[in-house]
């Protein structure tokens, strides 16, 4: 039934063979990696391009690399503070090597359901409950999700704000940012009104659904939903503050690594230019149908710092650079990562741990 609540975990049992999907949409995410990385340079003249990656500063490239290790450090810490809230423990370090593995296997396997349900079986693997295991799955997303609304608010706020915009271009952002705002609104209205949120948002996707001449299914919105509610049943308890600030150290330290390749190549913005540019294209690109938000991310964010007055070359070569760093490497180091940790992992998935909490 559409009103029912679904099981947690029943999306886990139901993933489709990874082997399988791997096989299948691994080439095609190569090369498209590969025309994005090919199309984006011509949008600046190859010499101005050529003579900015010439005059990279090393340091702050290696900079921008460990900045990037200590964002996956700090998504570790939120995975590894769900799991203490249901009484287990996890070590930082494969906490990270979960959310680097799971995040890679999300790109081919099924997006943010592949990406939790990979998640779920390596944490499972390591002898954390099932509690557990679908907080680390589902509940890290949500909360890098809603820092990211955040920085793409105060940066769509600071643009309109501080910035000389066209009436045309303020007129726009203006009206993104009160969609963005509506959204978050109606999120928090709807977790003290579950069955309207519920029901509103099945007839939405329903008519989308229609639009789009496909069958509607509701048991995944119902699913998107109570993993929604879940997630602030543990905002009431108290057990957010820990995953929160991580979450948002994790954002921080992202936001770092791509200052820090704007310094390599020899052009520091401020920080107010640097968060204009950072939250939206990211948080536009999780909405797209594309792994990763391929093409999308790194084009919004070259028109956005272009527009901010970045020279172009620079630009581009920053956010090439700062993609490779923060998806590609980790995306590609994923997927040895997740077969490693699938086959050492020495735990019963179906016992649960004595002192896990319910």
């Amino acid at each position: 039934m559409p009103g029912e609540q679904v099981p947690l975990d029943a999306e886990v049992s139901a993933a489709p063979s990874l082997t399988v999907r791997l096989a299948r949409y691994v080439p095609t995410l190569v090369l498209a990696g590969l025309a994005i990385h090919w199309l984006l340079p011509q949008w600046a003249t190859f010499q101005n391009s050529f003579e900015v990656i010439k005059r990279m500063s090393v340091i702050a490239v290696a900079g921008a690399a460990l900045a990037q290790i200590l964002s996956y450090v700090s998504t570790g810490y939120v995975i590894r503070l769900l799991v203490a809230c249901v009484g287990n423990r996890i070590s930082v370090v494969r906490s990270m090597v979960v959310a680097v593995a799971a995040a890679s296997i999300g790109l081919v396997a099924g997006g943010v359901v592949g990406s939790a349900a990979a998640a779920y079986r390596l944490i499972r693997r390591g002898g954390v409950c099932r509690a557990g295991g679908l907080l680390a799955g589902w509940v890290p997303p949500l909360f890098n999700n809603a820092v990211l609304l955040i920085l793409s608010l105060l940066g769509l706020l600071e643009m309109l704000i501080l910035r000389d915009l066209p009436r045309a271009v303020a007129i726009s952002f203006g009206v993104l940012g009160l969609l963005l705002a509506g959204f978050a609104g109606i999120i928090v209205w709807g977790v003290y009104h579950r069955s309207k949120l519920r029901a509103l948002a099945e007839r939405l996707a329903g008519r989308w659904a229609v639009f789009r001449h496909r069958r509607y299914d509701p048991t995944s919105t119902d699913t998107g939903l109570e993993h929604i509610f879940q997630a602030w049943d543990l905002f009431r308890s108290g057990g957010w503050r820990g995953p929160a600030i991580a979450a948002f150290f994790n954002c921080l330290f992202d936001m770092l690594t791509l200052y820090l390749v704007f310094v390599a190549a020899g052009h520091p913005i401020g920080p107010g230019m640097l968060l204009a540019g950072y939250g939206l294209p990211l948080l536009i690109g999780k909405f797209t149908f594309l792994p990763g938000g391929i093409g999308v991310v790194e084009g919004g964010m070259v028109a956005m710092y272009t527009a901010l007055g970045v020279p172009h070359a620079v630009t581009v070569i920053g956010i090439i650079a700062y993609r490779i760093l923060s998806f590609w490497l980790p995306s590609l180091l994923g997927f040895p990562l997740f077969a490693y940790m699938l086959h050492a992992g020495q735990v019963d998935p179906d016992a649960e741990p004595e002192n896990a909490r319910p």
